[in-house]
């Protein structure tokens, strides 16, 4: 959208940072400046740290990248709080552009972005996955395809964000299928989320592409929250 048809819609209806709640100007991004530069980012020292605890032991998900540190009560949230619940679809691909600025410095090559999945039901009543919008927006910057279809969630489970770490890979255990194993074999993918706690959602997604002979699988997220930080009381408050 150019500059002058987006002070009109601001005229009419302004937009608004989710960080912050103030009016942005009509040359400013979903997200102010200030509000992006007070978020913690990750140091390639937490990626590897992270990366160690949640993945590596598997040895299906090859590599893993996160751009901040979710945080309870600070901007983070309160961002992702605005795409999960307030649909914002742009702000969604926007993250996705922000995220892609960090892959690419990453020498990962890459067939198919891939969004984790919700149930229907959930789509049905929430509207929209917000991880397909920010697939959407790393498929722009990184030139390369993204599906919503290659990886089904088969059951509905409980929240993620009402169980405890150890009840995590449980519940998500046997949650999803592919949806078409033809795509699968020889290819490689990059799964994404809005934020990455234990890693559950995403090794399970892992494990279907790795029955289907997958050749490669990253992962990556917007905000990645410390294993030590992920109890319920501190995710409860991602849904309020």
């Amino acid at each position: 959208m150019n500059n002058g048809l987006t002070q009109i819609f601001d005229f009419f209806l302004p937009r608004i940072c989710p960080g912050c709640n103030k009016k942005l100007s009509p040359d400013e991004k979903p997200v102010c400046k200030d509000c992006l530069d007070s978020i913690s980012k990750v140091n390639e020292d937490l990626l590897e740290y992270e990366f160690d605890r949640k993945f590596r032991s598997e040895r299906i998900i090859q590599n893993f990248y996160s751009e901040y540190i979710f945080e309870t009560d600070k901007t983070l949230q309160r961002i992702i709080h605005a795409l999960k619940y307030g649909k914002q679809f742009r702000l969604g691909v926007f993250l996705g552009e922000l995220l892609a600025e960090g892959i690419k410095n990453k020498n990962w090559q890459i067939d198919w972005v891939v969004p984790a999945p919700i149930h229907h039901l959930k789509k049905a009543e929430r509207g929209y996955n917000q991880s397909d919008f920010i697939a959407k927006g790393l498929s722009n910057a990184l030139g390369i395809p993204y599906s919503t279809k290659l990886i089904k969630r088969s059951r509905q489970t409980e929240s993620q964000t009402r169980l405890h770490i150890n009840e995590r890979a449980k519940n998500v255990a046997g949650a999803f299928k592919i949806g078409n194993s033809k795509k699968i074999s020889g290819k490689n993918f990059l799964l994404v989320d809005d934020v990455i706690t234990t890693g559950a959602t995403i090794l399970e997604c892992a494990k279907m592409l790795d029955k289907e002979n997958a050749n490669t699988v990253y992962a990556c997220s917007i905000g990645i929250t410390s294993l030590e930080d992920a109890t319920y009381s501190q995710e409860l408050k991602l849904q309020e």
